[in-house]
């Protein structure tokens, strides 16, 4: 082997060892810390908590549906979990303050808070109104400043923590008839990626997540515009399709390793992966592409901008055996309400 080859070799087995050791360094024990999920009463947040206090934590939820919440703080009670379940709308800064304050009550620290509330309105921009922009904005993106601008001075003054904010695919690539929810998802990635630079001195480790398609049952509490059957069926399947999306259950095991290892960026499912590599190559060939995507979605036809539920907008499509698996897992993760 060549001196420079050997010399390259060595730095590079150099830099892998450097890495290898900080990163040992830098796990965090869960075992007996506390964690925040915001909107940990269904979906991933609920799978998050479950994962969470399977690693030994003390794990505090919150959400807006009281009913559903208490539901959620049962189900992580049965599991073994020490649970604390706090009504709270994350969108209001004093809710959100008097949040963390009740956290530090019952347990006097804060070691990690995950940053997951979140909604998700579908349908054609034409549908779309500056409300629905704004509440995105409101839930998604404020949602996630709130708790974390609350948990930030207990994390220094206790020397460190661990801050996971949960974005999307769909803030990296801006998916067709989800324009407030991608622009509010492209906001939360700016704004945790600025944390995790900016707080790195102070021991405070942000983990930004960036997932695709995850069978959560969530469609079912989406909103949709438009034609909402026809738009309810595609989000459904294709939330349900194996290959194209991703179990929970796997979601939350991979966003709590992320999170115990200080990783700074993570981005699945495979399909979620390599859109994300292609979008950074060759944006111009991604926007071509989502522009032929969006021409196959349903159009407004002149349709009305009311929001509909998913659990009003059910067609012959979907449920179906296309949504078989989502559909199970909203059964599983307390999205049946």
């Amino acid at each position: 082997m060549s001196r420079p080859a050997t010399l390259a070799l060595a730095l590079a087995a150099g830099a892998a060892l450097g890495a290898a050791t900080r990163a040992g360094r830098r796990r965090l024990d869960l075992r007996g810390r506390v964690a925040l999920v915001t909107g940990g009463s269904r979906g991933l947040g609920l799978a998050l908590a479950r994962e969470l206090g399977t690693r030994g934590a003390r794990v505090a939820i919150c959400a807006r549906d009281e009913t559903t919440l208490a539901r959620a703080r049962e189900d992580l009670a049965r599991r073994g979990t020490e649970v604390l379940a706090v009504p709270c709308d994350v969108g209001d800064p004093d809710a959100t303050r008097a949040l963390v304050e009740r956290v530090l009550q019952q347990w006097g620290r804060l070691d990690v808070l995950v940053a997951n509330a979140g909604i998700i309105q579908v349908g054609p921009l034409a549908t779309m109104t500056l409300d629905d922009f704004r509440e995105a904005m409101r839930v998604n993106f404020w949602g996630a400043v709130h708790p974390a601008l609350a948990a930030i001075p207990v994390m220094r003054r206790q020397g460190g923590g661990r801050i996971v904010t949960i974005s999307s695919i769909g803030g990296k690539i801006a998916v067709p008839h989800l324009a407030p929810y991608d622009a509010s998802k492209f906001a939360v990635a700016g704004f945790s990626e600025a944390l995790g630079a900016e707080l790195a001195g102070d021991s405070i480790l942000v983990t930004t997540v960036y997932p695709g398609l995850m069978r959560t049952g969530s469609p079912r509490h989406a909103t949709f515009k438009g034609r909402h059957r026809a738009e309810f069926a595609w989000f459904s399947i294709g939330d349900s399709l194996p290959g194209v999306s991703t179990s929970v259950e796997r979601a939350a095991r991979r966003i709590v390793d992320a999170c115990e290892r200080g990783e700074p960026h993570v981005v699945f499912t495979v399909p979620a992966r390599a859109a994300a590599l292609v979008r950074g190559l060759c944006p111009g060939t991604v926007l071509r592409l989502l522009a032929a995507a969006a021409a196959l979605l349903p159009a407004a036809d002149g349709a009305g901008g009311r929001a509909v539920p998913g659990r009003e907008s059910e067609s012959a499509w979907s449920p179906s055996a296309l949504t078989a698996l989502g559909d199970r897992a909203g059964r599983q993760h307390n999205q049946a309400g």
